[in-house]
């Protein structure tokens, strides 16, 4: 459709109340954190890549076949995995992430295209039945399609102010963060760009008043003395005294003193500062920090499932277990645990894990031990009862 033939959306534009105080305020623009910018920093590069690359590892699972098929394949322009982790990521730098379903005259999804947000213009209807949107694609020959509703679109949102109609960006959480520790790095280039590093102090004594030449002179004769000597003693006379320097330099402290960053950044996205390579919490163990780290998957994995199952209509769970037990041994450890307090018998436990692929489905029978047989000495009757008597004489 000509860019110059557009029709106006016959719906509500839903904007938010900040973006009237930006207008009238437009100094403050440090408030809206953009998403190419944030992943500049390499916290924030650090958390979104690992839970994006986490919650795409997982297994997104249909009770029906259609839907199951355009979970595992859906787009041609990509594979599922880079597919599925370019819509998590966005999903966690703008609080919402868009996908246009391409179906066919019978409904059925053949792909899924991937959408900017800067691409969609979402509307709501006059009457509030639901929600439209207005789509600037990429290609020439589609342009710009108007009025799409919202079956046709996946929108998978986060945090939401108006009734979960559009997502929050947890960047803008972190507006003040950001920008304090930008000024901070600014801050710690300047003071080690202005540091002075100094082997020592030449002191000269009843020289009188010297000039900066002199003294650098001096400065650059003394060090060849030391080169020419070969890192040899060093020879003075009565007129000088030399003094090694040591310098505690204050610069390092500038580079720990907004750590607090990092704990901020993980504290918006619900996770423990320990997986963006941050000291975390000395006290909690390994199993509380992934226990912590799954709690925080899921919440996201609910934000998926939720607008999947209303689009595709069918019951769909995104399994998270290949993601945070990519071995499968803590699996293996639940299931062997039951199995020893008799919850599931040996059958049992062998099918689990032959589902969960941690054991291969041709596996062999287990071998039955091998019983071995105690030789038996025959006694006739005549030998028994000698014995007998004999037993008796000696009781006697």
């Amino acid at each position: 459709m000509p860019l110059f033939n557009q029709k106006v959306s016959s719906g509500l534009a839903i904007a938010d109340d900040t973006d009237i105080l930006h207008f009238l305020n437009p100094d403050s623009s440090d408030k809206y954190v953009d998403a190419r910018t944030a992943l500049k920093n390499s916290d924030i590069y650090s958390i979104i890549f690992q839970l994006s690359a986490d919650l795409a590892n997982g297994k997104l699972q249909a009770n029906m076949p259609r839907a199951q098929g355009i979970l595992n394949n859906p787009t041609q322009t990509s594979n599922a995995h880079a597919f599925w982790q370019s819509m998590f990521a966005q999903l966690l730098l703008g609080g919402e992430c868009f996908a246009y379903r391409w179906r066919n005259q019978n409904g059925t999804d053949m792909t899924w295209e991937y959408l900017r947000p800067s691409q969609v213009t979402p509307f709501l209807l006059e009457d509030g039945s639901g929600l439209i949107y207005n789509i600037n694609f990429d290609e020439p020959e589609i342009g710009v399609m108007e009025v799409v509703p919202q079956s046709d679109l996946i929108h998978i949102r986060l945090l939401s102010q108006n009734g979960g109609k559009t997502g929050i960006s947890p960047l803008s959480a972190l507006a003040n963060e950001l920008q304090i520790k930008d000024q901070s790095n600014k801050l710690t280039l300047s003071a080690l760009g202005r540091s002075i590093i100094a082997p020592g102090v030449l002191r000269i004594q009843h020289g009188g008043l010297l000039s900066d030449k002199e003294k650098a002179s001096r400065s650059r004769q003394f060090m060849k003395q030391t080169s020419d000597s070969k890192n040899g003693p060093i020879v003075l006379d009565d007129l000088e005294e030399y003094t090694p320097l040591e310098i505690k330099s204050n610069v390092a402290q500038l580079l720990n003193q907004v750590t607090w960053t990092s704990a901020q950044i993980a504290k918006v996205y619900g996770v423990s500062d320990s997986i963006i390579n941050g000291q975390g919490d000395q006290q909690s163990s390994i199993q509380m920090m992934g226990n912590a780290y799954i709690k925080s998957l899921s919440r996201y994995a609910k934000a998926v499932t939720g607008e999947l199952n209303n689009k595709l209509s069918a019951d769909i769970t995104l399994d998270l277990r290949s993601a945070i037990d990519p071995l499968g041994d803590e699996y293996a450890s639940t299931i062997a645990n039951l199995q020893k307090n008799g919850t599931l018998g040996a059958n049992q436990a062998s099918w689990l894990l032959q589902q969960a692929g941690y054991l291969p489905d041709d596996l062999p029978e287990k071998e039955q031990p091998k019983v071995q047989v105690q030789p038996v000495q025959m006694v006739s009757s005549d030998e028994k009862q000698s014995a007998e008597g004999g037993e008796d004489d000696e009781n006697n």
